[in-house]
């Protein structure tokens, strides 16, 4: 009896601390480092994450990598070159519920060089329901298909300032703590702003929008910046936004 006590225990205790491995090893998958992502991103392949959260600047642009080959600031600028370095992101781009820790970059300046580094993306981009917790930059950006940033939080500095958009562009209910800018943006296939909140400034300022343009409960707490914005060939009225008092 005391020997089929004893391996009972056991076997007790060996389920149970191979339930706390598996579920630490779940809890540990859940979080996933930038550099990994961006290994793929280089090497051409899809990018697809759902339900992690993600550690580290990820940095679409590889700035780092790619300083040390340019020339110095003055041979481009004597050689009439240009500042402006481009990566283009070949695979698909999908996050789903994902929570970004740091920076997410899209593009950079580089104050000590003064290039400029941007990433265009060939396939869908997809940052559906998650959080970005510091910057999420995406000037200059081409979207060369899809993206999809619905239901989305930005939580700090973010710009879309120069972006294309060569498919339609889906940023219902996001919502963006700081300033939303979208100033000379180009919406060619249409964009959805459906119930998305701007809780400081909306800047789209020379934006222009072809094909539909929703903005139904798009709410804005200060300022519209819509001087010379163009909506299918129309002037945009701020009348059409709610506001909140």
């Amino acid at each position: 009896m005391k020997t089929n006590q004893s391996i009972k225990k056991l076997t007790a205790i060996s389920t149970f601390f191979f339930a706390l491995l598996i579920s630490t090893s779940a809890i540990a998958q859940k979080t996933v480092n930038a550099s990994n992502i961006m290994k793929d991103i280089k090497s051409g392949k899809d990018v697809v994450y759902e339900n992690v959260t993600i550690v580290g600047d990820l940095d679409m642009t590889f700035m780092d990598e790619k300083l040390p080959d340019l020339p110095k600031k003055r041979r481009w600028w004597k050689n009439g070159g240009s500042n402006t370095v481009e990566q283009q992101v070949e695979g698909k781009v999908s996050f789903k519920n994902c929570t970004f820790e740091d920076n997410v970059y899209a593009y950079i300046h580089d104050e000590d060089t003064e290039y400029t580094f941007i990433a265009n993306f060939e396939h869908d981009v997809i940052f559906s329901n998650c959080t970005f917790k510091e910057d999420a930059l995406f000037k200059y950006s081409d979207f060369e298909r899809g993206a999809d940033f619905s239901n989305s939080k930005f939580h700090q500095k973010t710009t879309f300032k120069y972006a294309e958009f060569e498919n339609n562009a889906d940023f219902s209910s996001t919502v963006f703590e700081k300033d939303g800018i979208f100033k000379y943006s180009q919406f060619k296939e249409g964009v959805s702003f459906n119930n998305a909140t701007f809780e400081d400034d909306l800047d789209i300022k020379y934006t222009k929008v072809r094909g539909d343009f929703d903005i139904k409960n798009l709410t804005v707490s200060d300022d519209i910046d819509s001087k010379y914005t163009s909506i299918n060939g129309k002037s945009f009225s701020k009348h059409l936004l709610n506001r909140k008092n």
